[in-house]
């Protein structure tokens, strides 16, 4: 029978918005259209208003869109592309309320009707001010004709341009939401009907984005100018233009971005439901952005191909005599070996490794210094929203008093982690790091990867200034929380607003180079697959080639308590010594390995040392994020060292750098006022 040639996919039917702001988005889809294999476009353009692009969406007209972030919340079907929207931090001059009296005496709104974002943030805003007034539609472009006494409007797009000058008052949606919440907001991104994204059409529409801002920004304001002219409109200067696209609309949807994003879906769907717009309700239903699907990396795609001549017992001795193994022999293992025989070669690697027999521990204490975060993650059941009554933020008397117990129970070290709380800018961290060490003989090992990110992208500075003027203050190392999976295709769905992969990976590197060192985790039991796992490893692997700052790698299962994060996984202590032993033959480059008795218990980390391990943790004088997820164990110094012992080893304090601490450091320890271990 001949074979036939499958016919190639028609180009998807994009529909992207007319407005000047948008067309960095879709100028490069027509100038230089992506192609797919068959050398033909992958998408064909037309252009309409906000609403009518989602509109479109909605009814098949189109496969993909710029669609109002506003439309998500009655289509949380569509998939999103990552990676790129149209939004601002602070003013954006093309959203605005005009009025002739000032906002509080505003009695009626006409609202333009080509937008829905804009219109539900000044909803949000009026009403969590508690602000009534009266609602009503205006054509586009027509609002501002309809200003006079107590009736203002709300204006968008390119109709807002120069109306500054216009009224006695106007008020730029941005920057209100900007002193609301300190974060960025998020207009519009690309959606698409399920299934309609492939790898490569998720790539062309981010490149597209790249390129247009690069090559594209003055032509596209030169262009934008004289077609104002021709049309005999009102037109400002081209550097204006030109500046508006590459200054005040942000077209990233990144760490800083999302953040907002979730804040404002949030607020909303709870005015639509009749709700207070700002909440303590931390387990309500929020919307979670359904990102679409990214191209697998090449080396996983090659890994996959070679598994079937691989042999589990080769690869074993190999791994256990210290060689390195590769991806595909990763996944081999993690899919074939027996877990006996794991154990027993990740038991001879720590050996090799750590011939003395000990097995290390430290005292410190993780102090939770606020409870609020923007990111609101579905696995996380310890933050609270932003203006919520039960949010805190530790004033100094409570942390001085958590850091004077701490080291009269001979605690060397703090923890301390929070949420992300916008409120809180990078000088209240040098201040309190600064006060630390000032006052205590305490070692900070303090934030994550995911806070400085955060206090970063509000500072809008780099993430390694951001590092060394922490350093400066007194920060001495920094833990690897939020890693999870390292994995976008598991980030985008179990924490969509939070930071990527590869931005977690560069927070590291920043530090290493800067010479502070830092942990690497784990969190599995998300319904990840082999290759997330495997590729998780090779990318810690890879950055320690590359820097040699982690000092230890720690994993622990998923703890779903009363989370809002519903999945059936496999978090068993069976799944856990195997992810053990097979991270202790993969990260040959890691020194030590840490087991996760909170969670599991201590029986549980007496067993998972003789599956890699040589670290038991921290006696964790407290801690407050996964307790709240249902793991209820704590242990006093004295307990941990008698585990140790019972599992053939001889126990040792140590710093976070994996120096021992000498005895005359760490004296017989008696029971302290909270029930651990304290210094005689």
């Amino acid at each position: 029978m001949e074979r036939t040639t499958p016919p190639t996919p028609a180009p998807l039917r994009i529909c992207a918005v007319k407005f000047l702001n948008a067309r960095p988005l879709f100028r490069g889809l027509v100038q230089q259209p992506p192609l797919n294999e068959a050398g033909e476009p992958l998408f064909e353009v037309t252009t309409a208003l906000p609403s009518d692009c989602a509109q479109q969406l909605r009814d098949g007209a189109c496969d993909v869109a710029l669609v109002p972030v506003a439309a998500y919340l009655d289509n949380p079907e569509w998939e999103v592309v990552p990676g790129v929207a149209i939004g601002c931090q602070g003013s954006v001059e093309t959203v605005v309320l005009v009025s002739e009296v000032p906002l509080e005496k505003i009695e009626r709104i006409h609202l333009d009707d080509a937008s829905r974002s804009s219109s539900l943030m000044l909803r949000v805003l009026l009403q969590e001010d508690g602000q009534a007034v009266q609602w009503c539609d205006a054509p586009h472009g027509e609002g501002s004709a309809r200003v006079r006494g107590a009736d203002a409007a709300l204006v968008i797009g390119d109709a807002a341009f120069g109306l500054r000058s216009e009224f006695a008052h106007v008020y730029d949606l941005g920057d209100l939401w900007f002193e609301r919440t300190g974060l960025p907001f998020v207009f519009a991104f690309w959606a698409a009907r399920p299934g309609a994204l492939t790898p490569a059409h998720v790539s062309a529409l981010q490149h597209t984005r790249d390129r247009s801002l690069e090559k594209y920004a003055e032509a596209i304001a030169r262009e934008y100018r004289e077609q104002k002219v021709a049309s005999g409109l009102a037109a400002l200067d081209e550097n204006h233009y030109a500046n508006y696209l590459r200054k005040t609309i942000r077209y990233g949807l990144e760490t800083h971005q999302r953040e907002g994003l979730a804040e404002f879906l949030s607020r909303a769907s709870r005015l639509r439901a009749g709700r207070e717009v700002v909440s303590d309700d931390v387990h309500e239903d929020v919307i979670h952005v359904q990102f679409a699907g990214v191209e697998a990396p090449a080396r996983l795609v090659a890994a996959r191909a070679r598994t079937q001549r691989l042999n589990v017992d080769e690869i074993l001795d190999r791994a256990a005599a210290g060689e390195r193994i590769d991806l595909a022999e990763g996944i081999y293992l993690y899919e074939h070996a027996d877990t006996m025989a794991l154990g027993l070669a990740a038991d001879a690697r720590r050996k090799a490794l750590h011939p003395e027999g000990v097995v290390s521990y430290i005292v410190d204490r993780n102090v939770n210094y606020t409870n609020v975060c923007v990111t609101r993650c579905k696995f996380c059941n310890f933050f609270v929203p932003p203006g919520s009554r039960q949010s805190y933020v530790l004033p100094r008397e409570v942390l001085a008093e958590k850091f004077r117990e701490t080291e009269a129970l001979g605690g060397i070290q703090i923890l301390l982690q929070g949420g992300l709380n916008p409120d809180l800018k990078l000088a209240y961290y040098e201040d309190l790091f600064r006060w630390t060490k000032e006052n205590f003989s305490l070692r900070l090992h303090a934030l994550s990867p995911t806070e400085i990110l955060h206090i970063a992208q509000i500072e809008g500075l780099s993430v390694r200034a951001v590092l060394q003027r922490l350093m400066a203050a007194g920060m001495d190392s920094l833990p690897g929380g939020g890693a999870e999976i390292l994995d976008d295709e598991i980030r985008n769905r179990i924490s969509p607003f939070k930071n990527s992969t590869e931005e977690w990976l560069e927070v590291m590197r920043q530090a290493h180079l800067l010479g502070m060192k830092s942990t690497a985790t784990m969190v599995f039991g998300f319904q990840e697959t082999s290759e997330h796992i495997l590729l998780h490893f090779d990318r810690i692997r890879s950055l320690q080639d590359e820097t040699g700052g982690f000092t230890a790698f720690i994993t622990w299962p998923f703890q779903a308590d009363g989370t809002r994060l519903k999945l059936r996984d496999d978090t068993s202590p069976f799944r856990y010594l195997r992810m053990q032993a097979l991270a202790r033959l993969y990260l040959d480059n890691v020194p030590n390995l840490q087991v996760s008795w909170p969670t599991l218990g201590p029986e549980i980390g007496e067993i998972a040392l003789r599956f890699g391990a040589n670290d038991f943790g921290s006696v964790m004088i407290e801690e407050n994020v996964v307790s709240q997820a249902g793991a209820t164990f704590m242990l006093t110094a004295n307990e941990i060292e008698r585990h140790i012992r019972q599992a053939g080893f001889t126990p040792k304090r140590r710093h976070m750098d994996y120096t021992w601490i000498e005895p005359a450091m760490a004296p017989t320890a008696r029971r302290g006022p909270t029930g651990m271990s304290a210094p005689a």
